[in-house]
């Protein structure tokens, strides 16, 4: 077991590391292009930042892993909304973007109910795959032509990317981009292959891992930039990266995962963790609407509820549904 969790830990690093040095060598590679930092914002760095999520889903099924492919990305929304929001709200009030409900929120609901009418039927296929990954480029175009318009926000991603990138020789981008690969496909494999072996000693199921260990590491990225971004009081970013995370993981990655391999929904996600992943998301959008500037004490409900939801993983209380299920 111990081994196990050295393997699972050394690939959560090799993730995180992997992800930071491909996003920055994407970026730079991108402006030496002449692309728009606001392209580069839009696709680049949100794609790059979804990279653990995506090889880690990508091994997973090629392993014949669905449980843990599925969970990843049920479990890493979650994350990112309870957690990720939550301990920035801790921090410091997240200020909420009239936009997020006229573009972002409207999408992120409807990609979330796509996803979870798809895996009611059990199975996602790759003709459903292609038309997610699709809906995804339809969602990045026209956030473009939005941010494009919104001087602040177009400022803000300049911003952002030019921390990101920086003036770097070709050769040196080039070793970003590989070590990055590398790092991503390296720790991916590893953490797939220690969560397995962490499940199958502990007697757990796979999803249960999936949605809770693999999700959590996975969702890494974006807690330490909602962290970094509420104690520079922009916790505005950290609202705008959980909901573009959230829709890349949901149509990027399911939609990529499945059309390499039609992707299988477990039992026990279908009935306990897509519902909590559901109603999360309906929830916390509501939230915001009616409070436009969550604080201390919605943070500190978010990451109660996060918790909750981690105990019920463990104590079999998310198993019980699926027992009362017809057969």
């Amino acid at each position: 077991m111990i081994w196990l969790v050295a393997e699972a830990a050394a690939g959560l690093a090799l993730l995180c590391l992997g992800g930071e040095w491909l996003v920055r060598g994407a970026v730079s590679l991108a402006g030496r292009l002449g692309v728009s930092p606001l392209i580069i914002g839009l696709s680049v760095v949100a794609a790059g930042t979804s990279a653990p999520e995506l090889f880690v889903s990508l091994v997973s099924v090629l392993e014949n892993r669905p449980a843990i492919a599925v969970g990843n990305v049920i479990g890493s929304n979650i994350a990112n909304i309870l957690l990720v929001l939550g301990a920035a709200a801790l921090i410091w009030p997240v200020a909420v973007r009239p936009t997020v409900f006229r573009w972002d929120g409207p999408v992120l609901i409807a990609a979330t109910a796509v996803f979870c009418a798809l895996a009611s039927t059990g199975e996602i296929g790759r003709i459903f795959g292609v038309l997610m990954v699709l809906g995804l480029l339809a969602y990045l175009v026209q956030s473009y032509r939005l941010d494009r318009k919104d001087t602040q926000v177009r400022r803000e991603i300049e911003d952002e990317v030019a921390e990101l990138g920086g003036d770097r020789p070709p050769g040196r981008i080039a070793l970003l981009l590989i070590l990055g690969l590398v790092g991503v496909v390296g720790g991916a494999e590893l953490l797939v292959h220690g969560a397995a072996g962490i499940a199958a000693d502990a007697g757990v199921s796979e999803t249960v891992i999936g949605v809770t260990l693999v999700a959590i590491g996975t969702s890494l990225p974006e807690l330490a930039t909602a962290v970094a971004a509420a104690r520079h009081r922009h916790t505005e970013l950290a609202l705008g990266n959980v909901i573009g995370s959230c829709i890349f993981n949901v149509l990027a990655i399911v939609g990529i995962v499945s059309f390499v391999r039609p992707l299988a929904v477990p039992d026990e996600v279908l009935a306990f963790d897509l519902w909590v992943m559901g109603g999360v998301t309906l929830g916390f959008l509501a939230l915001v609407r009616a409070t436009p500037r969550p604080g201390r004490t919605i943070g500190t409900i978010m990451l109660l509820c996060y918790a909750a939801y981690i105990v019920s993983q463990f104590t079999g209380l998310s198993a019980m549904p699926a027992m009362y299920r017809p057969a």
